[in-house]
């Protein structure tokens, strides 16, 4: 008999199997807040639900509480007051172990039917999510929605798809029959076994908690392992809320919540003697360059699956939409203000400037006209906010206010800082835009991550894709762009790309900008450059989290 949890939810899982076969749009949860889509009262429902965990202690049930730890600092200026339990590594990975093995009973088909209905739950609670990430991130109300809701789910039900796929492949058992010509054939009899690796780590980041750790916690999950949530110190509760649901799903089908706990650390070394601990077997990581090496540098136990920083790149030689062009760079440049691991930094311009459908345009004017588009799209106060969220660290703030000094470049457009009337103490900061010359590389030859881009003046087109290449090859990237009329010269972009591993956008002039990324069809990352190991989400990122045991006997 299926597991009826799998039968209940095997319309989604045959919607994403399918999604993934064929690259096509398709999403298993509506991206538009609408009370028509999430019923009539699920936005105040879910407001009340935030605004009730403001101030309060965040219960978890979890062994080896060992006291409470806080201090969320929300960008929008929004006092938090949340207090989370402090729990003993070594209590979380006893209690992991010991409801590892009812899990791995329950077979590759249960354990995906478990899955589907925590995402099923997840998503009835988007709002009260939304509202988390928002708070805790900086992002806006729109992106914090979706990005923090139904798309972090969207890719977590990928990742369950792709593990259900990949061990749906090894069969249950098998009749082993070889002839042995006059004399009776050699019969046996054979069983296969999947078994979880072991526990796995998921620490997540501050500025995408649920979209960032929701593909490796699905993926682990799903393929038979205990999964430990590490959150970031500053956005612990949308990483909490998961945690709770997911617990309480885990004990309504008679499994041990223990199977996913959330670990709140009260410091770096804590971190990292549980990523080194035996017990733990995978790590999924997602933040700065420095940490994550470290991970793969010192977790010899455990296959760690890192993105790290990278320095994304767009190459202009040219177009025949201008106007569009600089409409989709300001959007790109402006979204959740560049706080995203797939923002475009350099913007690669040859010395002669480019053709356009407007007559040519010189390096200067490229960049005159990129600020002043930026500048347009920000013109209104609404958008801005909407757009822009908050900055969710006081690094990035730092670097912005270097980089408006002119430190780094000269200053095309500076970066101001904007009155959100809804949150007067909101940390709001428009872009800034620098032009340097392509020698200039100490300036933008490594990630600045927030509004921070670089207009770089190369020699040539040619000169364009070699340093877009070596700058991916050497620092890497998780976003490359194109914009050229020329076919041969998207053509020479395109060999660029392939062989420095890169996703590539071409000519992006309407409604899809280089960093966004849409599950099922693109795919995050290659694990082909420095910027990440692993890719959400392909077979590598679900296959090796678990490990097929036989055994066999004459029939």
């Amino acid at each position: 008999m299926p597991h009826p949890l799998f039968e209940k939810h095997q319309a989604t899982l045959n919607g994403a199997l399918a999604a993934i076969a064929t690259r096509a749009y398709w999403s298993a949860y509506p991206e538009m807040p609408s009370p028509k889509l999430y019923g009539e009262t699920a936005p105040q429902d879910g407001q009340a639900a935030f605004q009730a965990h403001l101030g309060q202690s965040f219960a978890l049930g979890q062994p080896g509480e060992q006291g409470w730890q806080g201090g969320e600092r929300s960008p929008y200026g929004v006092e938090l007051g949340v207090s989370y339990p402090v729990c003993d590594p070594q209590a979380l990975i006893s209690a992991a172990e010991a409801a590892m093995p009812a899990w791995q009973a329950l077979g590759a088909e249960g354990r995906t039917g478990v899955c589907l209905e925590i995402l099923a739950r997840l998503n009835a609670h988007s709002f009260e999510l939304a509202h988390a990430v928002m708070m805790t991130t900086g992002q806006g109300w729109m992106m914090a929605f979706q990005a923090g809701a139904p798309h972090a789910q969207d890719r977590g039900l990928e990742a369950v798809a792709y593990a259900w796929r990949e061990q749906s492949f090894v069969p249950t058992e098998a009749h082993w029959e070889k002839p042995q010509g006059k004399n009776p054939p050699l019969v046996m009899k054979k069983h296969y076994e999947i078994v979880g690796r072991g526990i796995a780590l998921v620490i997540g980041c501050g500025t995408f908690p649920t979209w960032n750790t929701y593909p490796g916690l699905f993926a682990a999950l799903a393929t038979g392992n205990p999964v430990i949530l590490k959150p970031h110190s500053n956005a612990i509760l949308p990483a909490a809320i998961s945690v709770r649901i997911i617990r309480s799903v885990l004990a309504e089908n008679g499994l041990s919540p223990d199977l996913v706990s959330l670990c709140v650390t009260p410091d770096r070394a804590t971190t990292q003697q549980l990523a080194t601990h035996p017990a733990v077997r995978s790590v999924d990581f997602t933040g700065s360059n420095s940490f994550g090496q470290w991970l793969i540098q010192h977790c010899r136990q455990a296959q760690v699956y890192a993105e790290l920083a990278g320095v994304n790149n767009i190459v202009i030689e040219s177009t025949d939409q201008y106007k569009a062009m600089l409409g989709n760079l300001a959007f790109t440049l402006s979204l959740y203000s560049g706080q995203m691991c797939t923002t475009s930094q350099a913007l690669l311009v040859p010395a002669g400037g480019i053709d356009t459908d407007e007559g040519h345009k010189s390096f200067d004017e490229v960049c005159a006209d990129l600020a002043r588009a930026v500048e347009r799209f920000l013109g209104k106060p609404e958008v801005a906010h909407a757009v822009l969220g908050a900055i969710q660290s006081d690094d990035t703030l730092a670097r912005i206010e270097a980089a408006n000094a002119g430190t780094l470049g000269r200053v095309v457009l500076a970066a101001r800082a904007l009155d959100n009337p809804d949150f007067p103490a909101a940390r709001v900061r428009t872009p800034v835009i620098l032009a340097v010359s392509a020698e200039e590389e100490g300036a933008y030859m490594e990630e600045r991550f927030g509004p921070i881009s670089f207009v770089v003046q190369v020699p040539d087109g040619a000169s364009a894709v070699a340093l877009s290449e070596r700058i991916v090859r050497q620092h890497g990237a998780l976003t490359v762009g194109v914009y050229s009329t020329r076919e041969d010269f998207i053509d020479s972009m395109t060999r660029a790309s392939w062989r420095a591993q890169v996703a590539l956008s071409i000519n992006l002039t309407g409604a899809v900008f280089v960093n966004q990324s849409a599950a099922y069809s693109d795919y995050h990352g290659t694990g082909g450059n420095p910027a990440a190991n692993a890719s959400y989400a392909d077979s590598a990122f679900v296959a090796n989290r678990f490990r097929v045991v036989q055994r066999r006997y004459h029939a």
